[in-house]
């Protein structure tokens, strides 16, 4: 089967939740990416991870999920992702729209948003494109049951960002080299999926292209974040949640919220080879080994180490 086609994807039953759209960052970082160099291919969304592009396992976990509406794919370069066999189904799929990436992600999503109308809120909602789910062509391991927490947790916030606690990645992928951020009550790392709710996540996404365009400019950061809140999380004295909230404060957000996600395998992306290797071998040990993709054969699966959701 080379692409779901469009009849086959599920939607929401009518009158219970309205679609969410879903982002998909596949642009590149300034100079030559390694992954895809060495896979030689024009980017990283394109380097193949058990036999498909990564942009590719995404975008199919994407379609199939009954809360997903419309798919925005944002790259510098569509034309690459047109140009390889294995991802010229994206442009035939109707649910899938092209949108032409900037230099900075917060620049690229601000964009997306003003090219959705006028710019002018409605019951905080653009034009019925947000909220939206942001996520990166290299979350290959992304699964319907990860966007089921996320979604479900999400909901309400202005910004949320997902992240993982060390402990529960360490318990299932030891081997895993990941950044971690050191709170009060635990390290976490991000797991690649976000949150944009309506129109009040504007200013954070403003606030956010300022921090980008100075990010070698150490004073303008702690002028944007404040020096109590940077010594606080730095010294381990706030919780994740704490620091989320202070952080959407100073970034004129009211309501930015953590998603602590229970799925070991939502932090794991493709940044080095070694990544790669992990993923394929978790890929290999799953019930699609044999090449068709959880969504394609209409299953959720559950990651081996979803516990029970609790409290975001």
């Amino acid at each position: 089967m080379d692409h779901p086609p469009a009849s086959t994807q599920a939607t929401a039953p009518a009158g219970v939740l309205r679609p969410v759209t879903a982002i998909i960052l596949a642009g590149s970082r300034p100079g030559v990416d390694p992954l895809a160099q060495a896979a030689g291919v024009k980017t990283k969304a394109l380097v193949p991870i058990a036999g498909r592009p990564m942009v590719d396992h995404v975008a199919r976990t994407l379609l199939a999920h009954p809360r997903i509406g419309t798919i925005i794919l944002m790259a510098q370069e569509p034309e690459a992702l047109a140009d390889h066999p294995q991802t010229q189904w994206l442009w035939d799929e109707p649910n899938i729209h092209f949108h032409a990436s900037g230099a900075g992600i917060s620049q690229s999503l601000r964009d997306w948003m003003d090219a959705q109308g006028d710019g002018q809120a409605n019951n905080g909602q653009l034009n019925n494109s947000l909220p939206a789910l942001v996520t990166t062509a290299d979350n290959v391991l992304l699964t319907g049951d990860m966007l089921d927490v996320f979604l479900a947790r999400a909901m309400g916030a202005d910004i949320a960002a997902a992240m993982v606690e060390r402990n529960i990645l360490m318990r299932a992928y030891p081997q895993s080299r990941r950044t971690w951020l050191k709170f009060r009550g635990g390290a976490w790392s991000g797991a690649n999926l976000f949150w944009l709710g309506g129109e009040g996540a504007r200013p954070a996404l403003d606030k956010w292209r300022e921090i980008e365009q100075n990010r070698k400019k150490g004073w303008k950061i702690i002028s944007a974040f404040g020096l109590k809140l940077l010594l606080g999380a730095a010294l381990g004295l706030l919780t994740v949640e704490q620091a989320m909230a202070g952080a959407g404060r100073r970034l004129g957000v009211a309501r930015a919220r953590i998603i602590s996600m229970p799925m070991a395998e939502a932090c794991i992306d493709a940044d080095k080879p070694d990544d790669i290797r992990l993923i394929e071998e978790i890929m290999a040990r799953s019930p699609y080994a044999d090449g068709a993709s959880p969504t394609e054969m209409g299953e959720r699966p559950s990651a081996a180490t979803t516990g029970p959701v609790g409290p975001s």
